[in-house]
Parts: structure tokens; sequence; C-alpha cells
């Protein structure tokens, strides 16, 4: 029997939409709620170390107001270590990052700062948090992220949806079997077994039919469409993909 796929919508864009213009609105919360009455399955929301999009604030108002799962998604430093043990956010996704990036580029390291995330990793789970490291596909990576005692994997689908719109498809198409292989490997290790970044309408069923993974986290996307045909409108086309790549 095929294991139901969960949706996480992430509302940073929400919050980059009101820094624009440094005022109240739009309410990040209002869209998480908007997006938890249409169907999402958990709400994501980065605290970057610059404040770019999502503040303090938000992160406090996304646990106290949501009925569904918040995932904080965080660099791994001693800041957001401490705010993440503050906010007790049912899962933390640990991921790169860069001050002068527009967005995560890349899987972490995990092995390269193995001894690092295992006691950072430790410091989370103990508390109750669930973590997941947000990487590539590389076996390495993965069995690391096994090894540091993580309950989760997510896989970076950017390339492969970069590569779909570069209208590369012989490697776009090699890029989705790595990533498949990936999710294997990833299963048998007893991780659970995520993806995202980049996911659109069009690129979403093939990392949707993948059997082994168990949450999608798509947000630009969806923040981007809902500006012609709303929120719920396209959290509920995307729903009705993924269930139809499903089966």
């Amino acid at each position: 029997m095929t294991r139901p796929l969960r949706l996480g919508v992430n509302i940073d864009h929400v919050a980059t939409l009101r820094n624009a213009r440094g005022s109240a609105y739009p309410d990040p919360l209002r869209a998480a709620l908007l997006a938890e009455a249409a169907g999402a399955d958990g709400i994501t929301a980065h605290l970057r170390e610059d404040r770019r999009h999502i503040r303090d604030a938000d992160m406090a108002a996304l646990k106290a107001g949501l009925g569904i799962p918040l995932n904080f998604e965080m660099a791994p430093t001693e800041e957001m270590g401490r705010i993440a043990l503050a906010t007790a956010p049912h899962a933390c996704c640990l991921v790169p990052e860069k001050r002068q990036e527009v967005t995560t580029e890349g899987g972490l390291d995990v092995v390269a700062d193995q001894a690092r995330l295992t006691d950072f990793v430790a410091m989370l789970s103990e508390t109750g948090i669930r973590v997941s490291m947000f990487i590539g596909h590389d076996a390495r990576q993965i069995e690391a992220s096994a090894a540091i005692g993580a309950a989760v994997v997510e896989l970076h689908t950017g390339h492969y949806c970069d590569l779909h719109y570069a209208g590369k498809f012989a490697e776009r198409d090699a890029e989705l079997a790595r990533l498949a292989e990936g999710a294997r490997l990833a299963a048998r290790l007893g991780l659970e077994v995520h993806a995202g970044h980049g996911l659109t309408f069009e690129t979403v069923a093939p990392i949707a039919a993948l059997p082994e993974i168990r949450e999608l986290n798509i947000g630009h996307f969806l923040i981007s469409e809902a500006v012609f045909i709303g929120l719920e409108a396209a959290i509920g086309e995307m729903r009705r993909r993924m269930e139809l790549a499903r089966g």
C-alpha cells in the first residue's frame, strides 16, 4: 500500500513581501493559517541569520497560532540552536546558509562537520524535536546523516528543477534517478525521507512518485502562484498533482 505524501508549505516569501515595504502586512501567520485551512500538513519557516524574511517574532507567532506542525528551517549555529530550543517546534531542518546567496544553493555538508553536527542534533533531539538534514543525494551525506542521529533527510531538488526549466531533459532525468537512488538508501538506513526546493506544478509529479518520500516542502512557487489564483487554489492544485503522481 502506498504511503500518504504530506505537503509542507513554506511561508518565507510572504515575509519577504512584507519586509519590502517595512510594513506589518502581509502577515506570515495569516498565510500559514490559510495554508492550514487549505490542507497543508505542516508549515515551514526559515529564520535566516540576517532576518531577510522571517523574523524572531514570526517564529513565536507561528508556534503559538498553528494547529499543524511547525518546521523550523535554520543554520546549525549557536544562536539558532538557542532560538529553536525556546520555540520548541515539531521539527528543525538544518540547512547551509551563506549571507550572499539568494536562496539555499545546495545541501549541508554533513561529512565535513560530522562531530559538531552530532552534538547539535543531540541537543535538539533530546527535547523531542525531530531533526532533518537538508542534503544532496550523495551517499556519503546520507550515511553521515544517519550516523549523527538525524531522524529525517530532506533531499535538495533544486538542481533537478533547474535542469527541467533549462530544457536539459536527459540531464534532468539522470538527476531524478540519482535522487531516487538517494531516497532508497536513506529509507534503508531508517531515515524518513523528505524532498524540496524549486518544485512547481510542472516538476512535482516525478518527485512525488518516489515511494520512499514521505513529505514535500514547497514555498516560493506556491506563494508566487497565489498572486494569480490565491493560496487555497495553489495548494489544492499542488496536492491534486501530488496525489495523482502517488497513484
